[in-house]
């Protein structure tokens, strides 16, 4: 089996900075750290390779050249190679135009039998990117997973995160997925991989070799566009009622009691 782990390089959420022109995250130069989502997506390929013995896992990551470190991370923890997509004409994509070029990312890595990517990205928190790339690439795909039944070269059984207990579901490969933290708690990197990663020298691709035009990645290629970032304000009211907790009880049912009934007559 083909495994190929999506990861993103996010900026620590200690220091978050915006672009006040592009009103886009200001990466360069702002310590980064790998999506934490994104690491049990990387623990869920692990488990597979054990379950699946022979399984070779790829992971392929959008960013700026230093994302390099991601891929280079991701080969610590035990990946066997991987793929930066880095560009300038990436810059400013929405989950669409990124789904645009990392779909083209996994054809240009050979395709893959399953596909697994973290539920969201703590700096957009979309959960679209997954999906998207699904939709892309015309495959099948279940969200929310927190663990499978059965592993077999030719399906998954899985168990989707439900709000009361789970789904199982049969996916087909090749597929895609989007895990959540259940599906296991990521491993320490070996020391064997760090010594690997430490050498390794990770393969590089922009929108040409991708064969993508500008039009279709970056701002270019994005449906939506952030217009303005600001903090909200704070506001609100409050009253002290006073006298005995029974009084002040007593005081509030009255006012909701009032304020039903004034709902009511408008």
């Amino acid at each position: 089996m083909n495994i190929i782990v999506c990861l993103k390089q996010v900026p620590d959420a200690a220091h978050v900075k915006l672009d006040p022109v592009t009103h886009t995250l200001k990466r360069e130069g702002v310590a980064a750290v790998i999506n934490p989502f994104d690491l049990f997506a990387l623990e869920a390929a692990l488990r597979l390779r054990e379950a699946l013995p022979g399984t070779v896992i790829k992971a392929l990551s959008m960013g700026p050249p230093q994302a390099a470190e991601v891929i280079r991370e991701a080969i610590g923890f035990g990946v066997d190679e991987g793929l930066l997509l880095s560009d300038r004409a990436f810059a400013g994509a929405d989950t669409w135009a990124t789904t645009a070029a990392l779909a083209a990312g996994v054809k240009k890595l050979g395709g893959a039998d399953l596909i697994i990517c973290g539920k969201q990205a703590i700096d957009g928190d979309t959960a679209q990117v997954g999906p998207g790339l699904a939709y892309r690439l015309g495959l099948p795909h279940v969200a929310f997973v927190k663990g499978w039944s059965e592993a077999a070269p030719d399906h998954l059984t899985l168990l989707r995160q439900m709000d009361e207990g789970h789904d199982v579901v049969r996916l087909p490969l090749p597929g895609l997925i989007t895990v959540v933290r259940e599906v296991g708690e990521p491993r320490p990197p070996s020391l064997k991989g760090k010594m690997r990663a430490k050498g390794y020298k990770v393969p590089v691709a922009g929108a040409v070799e991708l064969g993508l035009k500008e039009s279709e990645v970056g701002l270019a290629g994005s449906f939506t566009q952030v217009v303005e970032v600001f903090a909200p304000q704070a506001g609100g009211s409050r009253e002290m009622i006073p006298g005995t907790a029974a009084e002040a009880g007593r005081a509030v049912i009255d006012r909701l009691a009032a304020a039903k009934v004034v709902m009511l007559g408008s």
